[in-house]
């Protein structure tokens, strides 16, 4: 384990790890936005007509979200990289290999519950007047979306991956790999068509998935689908009303 710094370098190291942290959310969110938002262009031609200052609120939500994110994700990586704070791992024997794949299955299945009972808990009216409705006035939801949030909401959604860091063994790549299918799922759930094959979304195996497809009707509807990545607790727990109708992204 690393030695501890003095009190005034590690609070200027800490400092820069946040800086570090919300300058890559910040450009994660922008290049992946930006980047489906150009193939929307492309496959969808004229989908976001019209939408351009609904768009510049989008990212300017997003940015704010970006900031609130990176604090806890910097002062982490700083924790763990000062003093061995978390259970991240580099190491790839330090754990069996099967555990790779399914820490991050925990992961995900983790952070999908955690969303689950979060974003119904901001669908209570109160909550919603004061928070939710930032993200619902995208209408309809575009690439830009995926992070246009409230401050309130934004710090709900900051703190569960710090927070797994310190009780579940994760390798870095894993970790990688949990937070790229985050940000994947969350713009191409968003952009407003349907990114994956028909035969996919329809079939038994995309059944258990959330995709553009199912989380549109949660922003027609409201009440349903509040899933990010599994349908498992909407189907538990009675709020799963399938998928958008066919072609429902063309306007």
């Amino acid at each position: 384990m690393a030695p501890h710094l003095p009190t005034e370098a590690g609070t200027l190291a800490a400092l820069l790890s946040v800086l570090v942290m919300v300058a890559i959310v910040a450009l994660r969110y922008l290049a992946t936005s930006g980047a489906f938002a150009l193939a929307t262009r492309s496959v969808r031609p004229g989908l976001y007509a019209g939408l351009n200052p609904q768009i510049r609120r989008e990212i300017g939500w997003s940015l704010a979200s970006a900031a609130i994110y990176g604090i806890p994700a910097g002062i982490v990586a700083w924790g763990w990289q000062a003093h061995g704070w978390t259970r991240i791992y580099t190491d790839p024997q330090a754990f069996p290999l099967w555990w790779m794949p399914v820490s991050l299955f925990v992961y995900l299945f983790a952070h999908d519950s955690w969303f689950y009972w979060t974003h119904r808990a901001m669908h209570q009216p109160r909550l919603f007047r004061i928070a939710h409705a930032v993200h619902h006035a995208s209408r309809p939801p575009t690439a830009w979306a995926a992070m246009a949030f409230h401050p309130v909401e934004a710090v709900t959604g900051a703190i569960v991956i710090p927070a797994l860091v310190f009780l579940v063994p994760i390798h870095i790549g894993v970790l990688g790999a949990v937070l790229a299918i985050m940000t994947l799922m969350g713009v191409t759930n968003h952009m407003g068509w349907e990114l994956f094959p028909r035969a996919l979304v329809r079939s038994r195996a995309g059944g258990a998935l959330i995709t553009a497809s199912h989380h549109q009707l949660h922003h027609d509807r409201y009440s349903c689908n509040y899933g990010l990545y599994f349908r498992f607790w909407d189907r538990l727990c009675g709020t799963d009303r399938g998928l958008a109708a066919e072609g429902w992204d063309v306007r």
